[in-house]
């Protein structure tokens, strides 16, 4: 798929949004992804996950026996991309402010996982999830997602693979553009739910 297919399936969602909205990574933004209305349509999203797993067989070379996500995005594409691999899908959540495995989720040792994440802006979350992986003794051998919103620039510590790659401005709070200057942000994240 193309990054102008991908960005229509948000668009038909209803799911590309504009305003000042706040990140889970802190910076501000006049463009939002809200993923949750893609991912209330499941046709919607086994054809975005169904690109993005033949991206990653492409793409991905090492062999990788386990899906895991961060809570709570990445939930839905994590289980998605399971059923379009064949692989068990498991997630990570917070527990004292902390990614880990729960609800009897477990990993071999040195279990070769692949990380899927729903949208990546500046690859925190991404971080946080691998290194869950690897305290819970997994070997995280790549990362997806659908959408990269840093044009390439995330760094998560692993390959990357996205399956629509673009650069939206991000701004840090004291150094916003005139037209989001005095109009008040949005917090549609989910970074301080789970």
């Amino acid at each position: 798929m193309t990054l102008e297919q991908v960005l229509g399936e948000f668009k038909k969602a209803g799911a590309l949004l504009e305003g000042h909205f706040i990140l889970s990574s802190g910076l501000h933004s006049d463009i939002f992804l809200q993923k949750a209305l893609v991912f209330q349509d499941a046709k919607r999203t086994a054809k975005l996950c169904k690109a993005l797993a033949a991206k990653v067989r492409e793409q991905v070379k090492q062999k990788f026996t386990a899906i895991i996500s961060p809570a709570v995005g990445g939930i839905v594409p994590g289980y998605e991309m399971g059923r379009q691999l064949g692989l068990p899908a498991m997630y990570v959540e917070r527990q004292d402010g902390k990614f880990q495995l729960r609800r009897g989720f477990e990993l071999a040792k040195n279990q070769p996982v692949l990380m899927v994440e729903d949208i990546v802006t500046t690859g925190l979350s991404s971080r946080e999830c691998l290194d869950a992986i690897r305290a819970a003794g997994g070997k995280p051998v790549a990362a997806a997602c659908l959408i990269d919103r840093s044009g390439g620039s995330a760094k998560v510590g692993v390959k990357l693979v996205s399956l629509a790659s673009v650069k939206f401005p991000a701004w840090e709070a004291d150094k916003l553009p005139a037209h989001l200057r005095g109009t008040p942000g949005v917090k549609p994240g989910s970074r301080g739910l789970a």
